[in-house]
């Protein structure tokens, strides 16, 4: 695959995000603010766990269970997605058996240490906090969410940065395909392939291009009187569902992080044998 394909093919999996919000399920008519009002207490729940807990950390992976099914979700696009940015904890916690080789329990002959443990439930952390992250973008846009952070207190110049951050980017993987799709057209016999010193000229062109679409980008702002509010077409009102959403999450996972449900559980189905 050439290299404009693989620009090309990132360009669009980005924006898939998007696209998927754009959806009409009983998730994304929720108020954002109730999804990420939610979202925040199932993350802070989660990471608060000590680095030796998985058992009562399995419960939550009901949350993002239940909003794939409300949102009809692709999970296999989420789990990819997970996938792809997973080397950066793994290469963090596969340390972890070294550092800490203090034996926790054993498997019939096999001693399993801290440093496993800890490490299974960094992973499980991770899991269960990005694919929430995701699946709160895919069911809202990152429009909207910015939309939300902002009414819930987040300082308006923060959220502002961070949606034109996120526009910015597709502007920049578009002009990217255009240097290197230019630079493929005219290098027939290197099949496209671009050396060191071509790369170095490609990105100070890109660099320039860059600045000069951001200048233009912030006249054309204030030639349509943009004065820093996020403003969206689609229109949302925190209603007594999004109360229920909110108000009712939140109350099943600190109840989660204050009980070991999976002990409980574990232990009932004990005394039923």
């Amino acid at each position: 695959m050439c290299i404009s394909s693989r620009i090309d093919k990132a360009f669009y999996d980005i924006g898939r995000l998007d696209i998927l919000a754009l959806a009409d399920t009983p998730l994304h008519r929720l108020d954002p603010r109730a999804k990420l009002l939610a979202t925040l207490v199932f993350i802070v729940c989660v990471v608060s766990f000590g680095k030796y807990e998985i058992s009562r950390l399995l419960p939550f992976s009901l949350y993002p269970a239940v909003l794939i099914g409300l949102g009809d979700l692709p999970p296999g696009y989420l789990a990819k997605k997970l996938i792809m940015v997973s080397p950066f904890v793994i290469f963090i916690g596969i340390f972890n058996p070294w550092f800490d080789q203090t034996v926790m329990f054993t498997i019939g002959p096999i001693a399993i240490s801290g440093g496993w443990v800890s490490f299974a439930s960094l992973i499980i952390r991770f899991i269960l906090t990005v694919s929430a992250a995701l699946i709160l973008i895919a069911s809202t846009g990152f429009a909207p969410m910015c939309m939300a952070m902002e009414k819930l207190g987040t300082p308006k110049i923060f959220a502002v940065q961070l949606l034109m951050l996120y526009r910015y980017l597709f502007v920049l993987i578009a002009e990217s395909l255009r240097i290197v799709r230019a630079h493929s057209l005219r290098s027939f016999s290197r099949k496209g392939k671009i050396t060191y010193r071509v790369f170095l000229q490609i990105a100070g062109n890109l660099l320039l291009r860059t600045i000069d679409r951001a200048q233009r980008i912030h006249m054309a702002m204030l030639s349509r009187a943009f004065t820093g509010e996020i403003k969206i077409v689609r229109q949302f009102s925190f209603g007594y569902k999004e109360w229920l959403f909110a108000a009712g999450f939140s109350v099943i996972f600190i109840t989660m992080r204050s009980a070991d449900i999976a002990g409980l559980l574990g232990r009932l189905l004990m005394e039923i044998k």
